[in-house]
């Protein structure tokens, strides 16, 4: 399905709706007030979902909503994981994980885009289940449940998210160490012509 050179539209929308609930999550976590960030972080998981459902059932991808909503994405989780490491809500060994992998995927994309290498920015099922697993985690910890058992269920959801997380990045570093390699193959046989 080719994508349109649209870029108003309601997905995209609510792509920028995500980025400029960034700061208000951040804000609520500030000032003490958890409820208020929970509900702000979960309009903005649920605008997440939403973007990408409405862009593939009235047909509206776009070129601007390949590359913002995974900065919109990142962006949130990051913000999420760091003031939420800093407030010692989540342990700060998983948000260095969960930094360092998205560090490494925008690296990547920097390399493509500075040795002219064309991409389609796509996640891959590996990535899907590990932003339901980061969402989850923050989540969780917002919720803050006291329940028998929670402190079980969080530490496993953070080993779950690291793991994850790991898997995907090092999945994303072998793709794009083929793609960088196959991309070499064919410049050589390009001047070999």
């Amino acid at each position: 399905m080719k994508q349109s050179n649209l870029t108003i539209n309601i997905p995209n929308i609510l792509t920028v709706f995500r980025i400029l609930l960034t700061p208000f999550f951040v804000i609520f976590l500030l000032k003490d007030l958890p409820s208020f960030a929970l509900l702000v972080f979960t309009i903005a998981a649920i605008s997440d979902g939403m973007d990408g459902l409405l862009a593939r059932w009235l047909n509206q991808k776009t070129v601007l909503g390949a590359y913002l909503d995974p900065i919109a994405d990142k962006l949130l989780l990051i913000v999420a994981f760091t003031s939420l490491a800093l407030l010692k809500i989540v342990p700060s060994w998983l948000t260095v994980i969960v930094i360092s992998r998205d560090i490494l995927i925008m690296l990547g994309i920097a390399v493509f885009s500075i040795t002219d290498i064309n991409i389609e920015i796509k996640p891959s099922l590996v990535s899907k289940c590990t932003t339901v697993a980061q969402l989850s985690t923050i989540f969780l910890a917002l919720l803050d449940p006291k329940i028998p058992g929670a402190y079980i269920i969080t530490m496993s959801l953070y080993w779950l998210t690291a793991g994850l997380t790991t898997t995907s990045g090092l999945h994303y570093m072998y793709i794009g160490l083929n793609i960088i390699q196959n991309a070499s193959k064919n410049n050589h046989k390009m001047r070999n012509r």
